[in-house]
């Protein structure tokens, strides 16, 4: 019978890689918009391009490490990841920095529970979730700093961006993320 904590340890990696690839696109997406409409905010949106693709590649490693295979939707992050940055990004600024927001925010209480359920299974991983997660607060605080508008539709666009990004995570894991939670709970 297959381990189902290493599952799980192999499944968290796979989903934090996907995820980070999904950021990728959606920060390319919204540079090539912003480099047009937004010139001013593109050095911003490039130096958090930057950390995604410094993520992803670290989350790679950690997937070899644990021999996980890439996420079976990568597809979903990838092609989702450009839509959602490139129709926020025609939204404006505001659009982009409300997408940051729910995006950063939403992984930031996932790798929260990841970081609980690992502190007994594999430090190494969690050391690793630990640094990354520096980033993405500073991305998140860089985002929310700039949000202006607080009128329905921004809180829509939040809403439904979280919801996006769960119902992924939850497909990426196969539910072993929800399974996390209530173990940790």
């Amino acid at each position: 019978m297959p381990d189902p904590t290493g599952r799980t340890i192999a499944r968290i990696a796979k989903v934090n890689h996907a995820g980070e690839y999904g950021a990728i696109r959606i920060y390319r997406a919204q540079i090539f918009v912003a480099q047009l409409l937004y010139p001013d905010i593109v050095p911003i949106l490039q130096n958090m391009l930057s950390d995604e693709i410094d993520h992803c590649d670290r989350f790679r490693h950690a997937m070899r490490d644990l021999s996980a295979r890439p996420c079976r939707i990568m597809g979903l992050w990838g092609q989702g990841g450009f839509v959602l940055g490139a129709m926020t990004a025609l939204l404006g600024r505001q659009g982009i920095w409300i997408c940051t927001a729910a995006i950063e925010r939403t992984v930031h209480q996932h790798l929260e529970g990841q970081i609980k359920f690992l502190t007994d299974c594999d430090s190494q991983l969690v050391d690793l979730i630990k640094d990354i997660q520096i980033d993405e607060l500073s991305h998140l605080r860089n985002a929310v700093d700039r949000i202006r508008v607080q009128h329905t539709g921004a809180r829509l666009l939040d809403c439904g961006i979280v919801i996006a990004t769960n119902i992924a995570i939850w497909l990426s894991t196969w539910g072993d993320s929800q399974r996390m939670a209530r173990k940790i709970a």
